[in-house]
This record gives C-alpha cells, sequence and structure tokens, in this order.
C-alpha cells in the first residue's frame, strides 16, 4: 500500500510543480530574443517564489519517486505515473488555462487510461 502512496505523492508534486510554472510563466510572457535578455529574464524566473516552489515540488517528486522504485517495478509505477500526470495534468489545462479539449484528446485520455489498467494487471 505505502507504493502507491509514492506514486501518488510522485504524481501530485510534479503536477504542482509544472502548473505553477505554468501560471507564471503566463505573467513573464515568452524568452526574449537576445542572449543577454535571455540570462536576465531567466534569472529573475529563478527568483520568482512560485517558480521556486514549483522547482522545490519537482524536487519532493523525485523523492517520492526513489521511494517508490523500491518498492515496485518500474515497467509497472512508470505507466502508473505517465497515466496519473497526463490525466490530470489534461484536465487541469482545460480547467485552469481554458485549454481546448477536442474529440481526439478525449480519446487519447481514453486510451492511456486503458493501458495504464492493462500494465497494472500484467
Amino acid at each position: 500500500m505505502i507504493a502507491y502512496v509514492y506514486i501518488l505523492g510522485t504524481i501530485l508534486f510534479t503536477i504542482y510543480g509544472q502548473m505553477i510554472l505554468k501560471f507564471r510563466m503566463a505573467k513573464y510572457g515568452s524568452l526574449p530574443e537576445g542572449i543577454l535578455e535571455k540570462i536576465y529574464f531567466l534569472l529573475k524566473l529563478l527568483i520568482d517564489p512560485f517558480i521556486f516552489s514549483g522547482f522545490f515540488s519537482a524536487f519532493l517528486a523525485s523523492l517520492f519517486w526513489m521511494a517508490a522504485m523500491t518498492k515496485l517495478d518500474l515497467s509497472y509505477a512508470y505507466p502508473m505515473i505517465v497515466g496519473g500526470l497526463v490525466i490530470i495534468t489534461s484536465l487541469l489545462a482545460v480547467a485552469f488555462f481554458k485549454e481546448p479539449l477536442s474529440f481526439y484528446k478525449v480519446v487519447g485520455l481514453v486510451l492511456i487510461s486503458i493501458g495504464v489498467y492493462l500494465v497494472s494487471k500484467a
């Protein structure tokens, strides 16, 4: 049972990190063209507390992933991580960032769900 807690922690911390980065990048806009402007832009991002929390969340996700690897086979755990990330992140992107949800995305998410289920039974 603890292995699934590790998987869930990996998924949740990864999703938080990705969503907060997307949220904050909307504030800062596109990467500038010039090299010095790029460096300044990226350094400015590093001191943003929300972006820092996203990086810290990715670090925590890594710790959970390492713990999961002590309990589960990679061929079992990785599809669960990928499936969870794809499905939850897609739904959150639609809800929070108003990204479109097309028929093909829904079919893809269903196929991923079926694949994760089948791998979990193998």
